[in-house]
């Protein structure tokens, strides 16, 4: 073969291996496309979901637009204000639950604070409790101090029923009498064991963690209703002086009145005869009964004093600044002789009892605690007569006094020797006191 024909024959031969090869490579990647298309249909297929709730409603609401016509409602007025009724209601009914709830933890808190400290617990406390706590009309605790020892002796023997009898008064009538007092400055000194003594004799005391002192009364009057509160479950609670006389029950005495040539609308020309009547009216008792389902009451004899700024003078209030310019008057609060507060008010302070303010005179401070809460006020002037003649008139006439004192004295003065009067002419029977229903 010459030269010519094998370079011929080279050169087709290499033409066609190259265009073997082109083939070759479009085949290759021809079928890498179709192998490529084939794996992303399927991860697509696999990666797809369904539009959420939310989605769909966001797609819809921006092929509506963005600011779609809201559906017109028509509400009837009466169906509204019907539904507002009974939402005021559910929230009363709310309210009284959580106060009822508060009140129950308040004594729980108090009898455990109590233990906790160490306060003296009465007999009362040391008995077993029933598992249903029982329900009283009253607590009165008679403030006293160390050195009342007669005063003391002259109520036991006139108004306070003693022993077995005062048992009777809390089992029947559901009203429990104590006289109030804490401990001396020196703890379990000679005053303390006098107190002691005296309470083995008659069981009638109640001891308060407080130490005595005439400037700490609005302490002990604070410390009174706590401690009573966590003690006995009662519709009031009372505080009263120990030179105060009380009617506790139901008033009834028998009255002579002689008639001479008098003529009346019934009664025409009679001739000197004696008509009996019988008295009757009603007395603490009573008169704490007829507020019995009214929340949160303050009852006593209102008054409204003016703030003594001078000092050394009696009553002197060191904060009188806080009553506005000189010469301003309290408040209207009950004066101090004589007072009760509700069971929800009892509460109250036994809840607040460590962030309520004291001032210099105990009947100012509990006023200021219920200044600022919604607290109905009662003023009866029954609750301050007059020692006799003015309580025994006020009887003949058939307005009969629950507490009676000397407005000079703040109290019956000389009570120790007098109060046995007062109860003689003003007093109630004891027959009385039995008969009465609360």
């Amino acid at each position: 073969m010459s030269t010519k024909m094998k370079g011929e024959y080279s050169s087709s031969r290499s033409f066609a291996s190259r265009r073997y090869t082109i083939l070759l490579c479009l085949g290759s990647f021809c079928l890498g496309l179709f192998f490529t298309d084939r794996m992303w249909s399927i991860q697509e297929s696999k990666g797809m979901s369904r539009p959420s709730v939310t989605e769909a409603e966001r797609l819809k609401l921006i092929s509506e637009g963005c600011n779609p016509k809201p559906k017109e409602v028509k509400r009837d007025p009466q169906a509204l204000l019907g539904q507002v009724a009974n939402t005021h209601i559910a929230l009363q009914t709310l309210d009284k639950t959580i106060s009822s709830l508060e009140m129950e933890l308040a004594a729980a808190r108090s009898v455990q604070e109590s233990l906790q400290n160490g306060a003296p617990v009465s007999d009362d406390m040391g008995k077993k409790q029933p598992q249903v706590k029982r329900r009283y009309l009253m607590v009165v605790g008679i403030n006293t101090a160390f050195s009342s020892r007669k005063r003391r002796d002259s109520i036991r023997a006139t108004w306070m029923p003693q022993g077995e009898k005062r048992k009777r008064l809390e089992e029947e009538k559901g009203i429990i009498i104590r006289f109030v007092i804490g401990h001396s400055a020196t703890a379990g000194g000679i005053l303390d064991r006098a107190i002691e003594a005296e309470d083995r004799k008659h069981g009638d005391f109640l001891r308060l963690d407080h130490v005595e002192g005439y400037l700490e009364l609005s302490g002990k009057t604070k410390t009174y209703f706590s401690t009573a509160f966590s003690m006995w479950d009662a519709d009031f609670y009372v505080k009263v002086d120990d030179d105060v006389h009380v009617n506790i029950g139901k008033f009834s005495k028998r009255v002579e009145l002689v008639l001479c040539d008098v003529a009346y609308v019934m009664l025409v020309n009679t001739n000197g005869f004696n008509v009996s009547l019988k008295m009757s009216a009603a007395t603490l008792g009573e008169t704490l009964v007829r507020h019995r389902k009214k929340p949160r009451v303050y009852i006593g004899c209102m008054k409204s004093g003016p703030v003594l700024s001078h000092k050394g003078v009696r009553y002197h209030e060191p904060e009188y600044w806080k009553f506005g310019e000189n010469g301003n008057k309290y408040f209207r609060h009950a004066t101090g002789q004589l007072y009760a507060i509700s069971r929800d008010l009892a509460s109250y302070i036994s809840i607040n009892q460590h962030v309520l303010h004291k001032y210099a005179n105990e009947d100012v401070s509990l006023g200021a605690w219920f200044i600022g809460i919604d607290v109905k006020h009662i003023d009866d002037r029954r609750l301050c007569c007059g020692t006799p003649p003015d309580c025994e008139w006020k009887a003949q006439a058939g307005n009969i006094c629950v507490a009676s004192f000397d407005w000079s004295c703040s109290g019956i003065c000389r009570s120790a020797d007098r109060i046995k009067e007062v109860h003689r002419r003003c007093g109630e029977g004891e027959k009385a006191l039995w008969s009465a229903t609360f």
